[in-house]
C-alpha cells in the first residue's frame, strides 16, 4: 500500500512550488528580549491559517516579519521564493495584502470606501498622490462587492459601522491581487454583529479556491472562520503546535498553550468554542458583604 507523504508545515526545506510564505528558524529580539524564538512555518497557496496564542506570545511580531515590516535577528523569510535581504522589498510587498490596526488608523475618516480600497494600488493614504485608470477603479468596486460593501462605495469610511469599515479594509488588502493575506486581529473591537459580518466575509474568502493564501491572527477561538485549514499555536515566542486545524485546535493543545484547562467543541457549521473546565471539589458560596 502506498500513499502520499504528508507535507510538513514546519519544514521550509521541503521544497514546494506552491509555497507562498516560508519562515525558517526566525528569531526576533527587542531590547535584549527574545520575542520570537526559532519559528518555522510554510504556507501554501491553497492554505488558510489561524495563529492563536496568549497576549505577548509573538503573534503580531510573526505577522510583521511575514509582512516584511520587521527584519529578524536570525533565520530566513521567503515570499513566493523571494528572500528577504536578497530582493528589493518594494517589489515583494505588493504581493502581500496586510490588514493591521495601524492601516485603519492612518486612513482619513472622510475618505470614501472606494478611495480607501483604490489607494492600496500604491500603498497610499490619499487618492490625489497618483493617477488611477478605469481598470483600477473597476477593480476597487469588485473588491468592495466581494466583501459585500459595494453599496457604501461613496460613503466616508468614518460614517460606516465598525463591521462595515473593517470589511472595506479587508477589500483594500485584495486590491493588488496579492498571493498572501496577513490579517492581524480583524475582529478586534467589533460588536457581535460586526464580528459575525467579518468572520462570514473571511470565510467566503477562505472557501474561494482562487483566493490568496491567508494567515489570520486572533485571540479568540470563536472568531476562527469555519473553512480555515491550518492552525499554529504560539507560546512565549515559540511554536507550541502546528498543523491541520482538526489536529491542533483541541482541548489538549489549547489548554497547554493558554495555561488553563479548556474544553473545546466544534459545531456542525465548523465554528469553534472554548470554555474553562469546571473546577473540581466543592465551591464556596460567594459573599456579597462590602
Amino acid at each position: 500500500m502506498t500513499g502520499t507523504t504528508p507535507r510538513d508545515p514546519l519544514n521550509p526545506g521541503d521544497a514546494d512550488a506552491d509555497v507562498v510564505l516560508a519562515l525558517d528558524r526566525v528569531t526576533v529580539r527587542r531590547d535584549g528580549t527574545t520575542t520570537l524564538d526559532d519559528v518555522s512555518l510554510r504556507v501554501r497557496h491553497d492554505e488558510r491559517w489561524v495563529v492563536l496564542g496568549p497576549n505577548g506570545s509573538g503573534k503580531t511580531t510573526m505577522l510583521r516579519v511575514a509582512a516584511l515590516a520587521l527584519r529578524p535577528a536570525s533565520g530566513t523569510v521567503d515570499v513566493s521564493g523571494n528572500r528577504l535581504g536578497s530582493v528589493d522589498v518594494r517589489i515583494i510587498r505588493p504581493t502581500i495584502g496586510v490588514l493591521s490596526p495601524s492601516v485603519g488608523e492612518q486612513l482619513r475618516p472622510g475618505l470614501s470606501a472606494h478611495d480607501a480600497v483604490l489607494t492600496a494600488v500604491h500603498a497610499a493614504l490619499e487618492p490625489w498622490w497618483h493617477r488611477y485608470d478605469d481598470a483600477e477603479h473597476e477593480r476597487a468596486d469588485r473588491c468592495l462587492a466581494q466583501l459585500g460593501v459595494r453599496q457604501f462605495r461613496d460613503r466616508a469610511i468614518g460614517t460606516l459601522s465598525s463591521g462595515e469599515r473593517q470589511r472595506v479594509l479587508i477589500a483594500r488588502t485584495l486590491m493588488t491581487d496579492p498571493v498572501l493575506l496577513l490579517l492581524d486581529e480583524p475582529t478586534a473591537g467589533l460588536d457581535v454583529a460586526g464580528r459575525e459580518q467579518v468572520v462570514g466575509a473571511l470565510d467566503e474568502i477562505a472557501c474561494d479556491p482562487a483566493a490568496p493564501a491567508m494567515v489570520l491572527v486572533s485571540h479568540h477561538l470563536e472568531e476562527v472562520p469555519p473553512h480555515v485549514t491550518h492552525a499554529l499555536l504560539l507560546r512565549d515566542g515559540r511554536v507550541d503546535a502546528c498543523g491541520r486545524v482538526h489536529d491542533v485546535l483541541d482541548g489538549e493543545h489549547l489548554s497547554r498553550t493558554f495555561a488553563i484547562d479548556l474544553r473545546v467543541e466544534r459545531a456542525d457549521d465548523g465554528r469553534f468554542r472554548a470554555w474553562a473546565s469546571a473546577r473540581r471539589g466543592p465551591r464556596r458560596a460567594p459573599s456579597w458583604r462590602a
